[in-house]
């Protein structure tokens, strides 16, 4: 049992790091070509190490699965959902909309988060502990980086969704031998109803974690 957990720590500790500095170079490219350059070349700055940083937040579900973390899976499945979605199913997808001035908003709001989520996990991991600094950081600037976030993520599906009906891609129209349609513009309509309600939830949902967090660590 001591040995399972310290293999643990070991793999969560390296696996936050190694994220932490994937978010740490997005950040770097995103503000060095924001103001090299102009917010319509950030995306191209940025492309492959966002992709590869917001991947690797699937081993999330698989920790939280298997238990190697507590984070319920109904929290952190959304999350990782609608950010692998604008990843791929609308900036690579759609390359009309990677010069949008939401491009910037949206990968510095997500990197910052980030940074600041897995640098807390990668300390904690490793030491045991997080200090209070730290730990303030984490369960507040969501309070600002969330709002700004969804809302660039909820502008860049609409500002999409011309291109994606006018595209017809990843269509299946019939007839076809699965006797089965799918209309991508729909389901991106579809994606932006469920913001409507999942939003506010998750904020108040992180809200709760906040007032939990910063109450434990009061009292420690």
């Amino acid at each position: 049992m001591a040995f399972f957990s310290l293999l643990r720590r070991v793999y969560l500790t390296i696996y936050n790091w190694v994220v932490f500095f994937g978010w740490a170079q997005v950040l770097f490219l995103a503000l060095s070509t924001l103001k090299e350059s102009g917010h319509q070349h950030v995306y191209r700055a940025v492309e492959r190490p966002l992709q590869l940083a917001q991947t690797a937040a699937v081993l999330e579900i698989f920790h939280g699965l298997v238990g190697l973390v507590r984070s319920p899976i109904t929290a952190t499945l959304p999350q990782i959902g609608s950010r692998l979605y604008v990843t791929w199913g609308i900036l690579w997808s759609f390359p009309e909309v990677q010069t949008h001035v939401l491009v910037s908003s949206l990968v510095i709001s997500w990197s910052i988060t980030e940074i600041i989520r897995y640098s807390f996990f990668g300390v904690k991991e490793l030491l045991g502990f997080a200090p209070a600094w730290l730990l303030w950081l984490r369960y507040s600037t969501f309070m600002l980086l969330y709002p700004t976030g969804i809302t660039s993520e909820v502008g860049l599906i609409y500002v999409a969704l011309p291109y994606i009906k006018e595209s017809a891609k990843y269509c299946l129209r019939m007839p076809n031998k699965w006797n089965f349609s799918f209309d991508y513009f729909y389901a991106a309509l579809l994606v932006l109803a469920f913001y409507v309600p999942g939003s506010p939830h998750m904020y108040q949902y992180m809200l709760g974690q906040r007032k939990r967090a910063l109450s434990k660590s009061k009292r420690e």
